[in-house]
């Protein structure tokens, strides 16, 4: 398993790669990035930023999605996987936001976990780019990365995956750590086909070792 010093190297050593890794959702409030990162489950960032200027336009506040008709919401994220779920979750969401939270989006873990349709991640999301509270979201780029390069187990859950990062991790870079793992899994150590010869870490991951020695072969 890889140290915690050799954990920070590799990602600083990242964030040398990555100096402009940030989030790539498009919002202009925490209700919308909110929405935004609920959306984003199962699809790209891309595809939920090609519809949310107009569902932003449309309901710009808890109180307008809360009051809004499933159908209509879903005619705003047709293009987007499991549209149906969605729209319920983002509707019941906006009512919880208005009955319990007075119409404002909690700045905490415990608050934004209690809302519809939101887990760990998405809150952890909505922590470090809505309210700069030290958060570190695991997706599955985190999640591979974090298991190839041996800093946790191959078995390592989700939760098991944040914990180890934030052990090893100054409290500081979190936010901006996970922005940058997530830049390295989709640019450099892709799922499939991975850039194993040109990564600056090869030198203490075994993976890919393993791969590029496979391709030498």
């Amino acid at each position: 398993m890889l140290s915690k010093e050799k954990t920070i190297w590799a990602v600083h050593q990242m964030m040398l790669e990555f100096p402009e890794a940030m989030g790539a959702l498009h919002s202009d409030t925490p209700f919308h990035l909110l929405i935004a990162v609920m959306l984003s489950a199962q699809a790209t960032d891309v595809s939920v930023n090609k519809v949310t200027p107009k569902l932003f336009a449309r309901f710009p506040e808890p109180k307008d999605l809360a009051a809004a008709e499933i159908p209509e919401i879903e005619a705003y994220i047709r293009s987007i996987g499991l549209y149906h779920n969605k729209a319920k979750h983002l509707k019941a969401c906006a009512q919880k936001i208005l009955s319990d939270f007075d119409g404002v989006v909690p700045n905490n873990r415990a608050g934004l976990v209690s809302l519809p349709g939101v887990g760990r991640k998405t809150a952890n999301v909505v922590l470090g780019d809505a309210f700069n509270v030290p958060a570190f979201a695991v997706d599955t780029h985190v999640q591979r990365i974090a298991k190839r390069l041996q800093i946790v187990k191959q078995s390592a859950s989700v939760v098991e995956v944040e914990q180890v990062m934030t052990k090893r991790l100054p409290e500081n870079e979190w936010v901006k750590s996970h922005h940058t793992l997530i830049f390295f899994g989709r640019y450099q150590c892709m799922a499939r086909n991975p850039k194993c010869p040109t990564c600056p870490l090869l030198e203490i991951c075994a993976e890919g070792q393993k791969r590029t020695k496979k391709t030498a072969e």
